[in-house]
């Protein structure tokens, strides 16, 4: 026999084998704290308690009266006992009303199931003794009809305010067992009929390893299996953040705390602000609706082009000009085989096009076969025959002779433009599929640097 009155018949309970009678059975918990904002269910199990009673409720205000009561702290102590709980929940007004939540407790044939089950897979029984509800216990259970989690309508309501279905005050007890099953989940089995002592008994009684229930030696974690079954009822990964205007500004170094020996705060400060910068470029790349990997984000840089790209935040961001970003530069330049003239230089081609432009910049290479073919195809369909520029070729640049301006092929068919300036070569703009065009940007009054001298 089964019901909502609180009680199970000796007749339903004595014939499982190691379980006693729990007639009268019963579990208080003391009334919690206020709890304002903090979530009720954290386990999947809580959650799924909660589903119950949010997705089962005719009266979804009445739910909301529920949470905002239970977050209050004005649910009293907690009685638990076979087939219902009971807590005396206050109103605003300190109103005070006895709430009831029924559960159908199993009966002795489904018992019986329920502990072969926890009995032949290895780890259920010692979950249940780290407080933790194993998922393939619940499907198996499930399975062979068995229900211990309650499903939609299960949960039942009786409160003395006279409300048919749950009320507000129901819906605060319901909240507040969400809170205690995510410390144990053998209340729910309690309300389900078997407290804990009568079932670990049993199991012992049909052969259950010793160390399995007394749980010794047991090696620490969780179980793999268990994890990736629990996943499918967890809910589903918060909306992602909005992008922040700027970047992150980190945190000052200037303390009294002895500098370590061989560390530069100065650069430790800019690599930080430059790490912010490009952590943000990054995000925003990973929020871009149907983003793929941009090219600056493809491949590994050498240190190399990786002092360029540092030097650009260092001498094109906040701290250009500044006494210790001119330090760092210098060390930039250094360590990667440049003078601050060619490093200014990388500057102004990263600006440009990144690793791409760097290279252009830094390495001359011989045009030959197809792809020779296919540049002074270019430039011969670039111009009318009237205007076409008289180009002096060398390597991978044709110079536009008596005009300061240059094109340099890149790896990939682009075309660079490059201006003389001070008896150098310097980039001018990025990078174009028409040499026309890249030359125009060469040209005084085209794109010009966008990196300031």
């Amino acid at each position: 026999m089964s019901g909502h009155d609180g009680h199970v018949s000796h007749d339903s309970i004595d014939g499982i084998d190691g379980i006693d009678g729990i007639d009268g059975d019963e579990r208080t918990f003391a009334a919690s704290p206020p709890v304002p904002g903090k979530a009720f269910a954290r386990t999947w199990w809580g959650r799924a308690w909660l589903s119950a009673l949010e997705d089962g409720a005719l009266d979804g205000a009445q739910v909301r009266t529920g949470r905002r009561l239970a977050r209050a702290g004005a649910v009293g102590a907690v009685s638990v006992r076979p087939g219902r709980v009971t807590a005396v929940v206050r109103d605003r007004d300190r109103t005070a009303h006895r709430a009831d939540v029924l559960l159908d407790v199993l009966s002795d044939a489904q018992w019986d199931r329920f502990l072969d089950l926890a009995g032949e897979r290895s780890g259920h029984v010692a979950a249940l003794l780290d407080r933790e509800m194993p998922p393939h216990l619940v499907e198996d259970a499930e399975t062979a009809g068995i229900s211990l989690l309650p499903g939609l309508g299960d949960l039942e309501a009786e409160c003395d305010c006279g409300a048919w279905d749950h009320c507000g005050h129901t819906a605060a007890v319901c909240y507040q067992v969400a809170r205690l099953l995510d410390q144990d989940p053998f209340i729910l089995l309690l309300l389900r009929g078997c407290r804990e002592d009568s079932l670990l008994g049993a199991l012992q009684a049909r052969g259950v390893a010793a160390e399995e229930v007394s749980g010794p030696g047991r090696a620490e974690g969780v179980d793999a299996a268990e994890a990736y079954a629990a996943g499918s009822v967890l809910p589903p990964l918060p909306a992602a953040t909005e992008l922040p205007q700027e970047p992150g500004l980190p945190p000052s170094l200037d303390t009294d705390a002895p500098v370590p020996l061989g560390l530069d705060p100065a650069a430790l400060e800019i690599l930080a602000a430059l790490t912010a910068v490009e952590a943000r470029r990054m995000l925003v790349e990973a929020l871009r609706e149907n983003a793929g990997r941009s090219a600056a984000a493809t491949g590994r840089s050498t240190l190399a082009q990786d002092a360029v790209r540092l030097a650009a935040g260092v001498l094109g961001g906040p701290h250009a000009g500044e006494t210790p970003a001119a330090v760092v530069a210098g060390r930039l330049a250094a360590g990667s085989g440049r003078d601050r003239e060619q490093l200014e230089l990388g500057v102004r081609a990263w600006a440009h096009g990144g690793a791409s432009a760097l290279s252009v910049l830094e390495e001359e290479w011989t045009v030959e076969g197809e792809a020779l073919v296919r540049a002074r195809a270019a430039l011969d369909s670039a111009w009318e025959e009237d205007e076409r520029p008289l180009l002096q070729e060398r390597g991978n640049r044709w110079t536009a002779v008596g005009t300061g301006c240059q094109l340099r092929l890149g790896r990939d068919g682009r075309w660079w433009p490059y201006r003389e300036e001070g008896g150098r070569w310097t980039p001018a703009g990025g990078a174009a599929h028409d040499p026309a065009t890249a030359l125009a940007t060469a040209r005084p009054g085209g794109e010009g640097s966008a990196f300031p001298d």
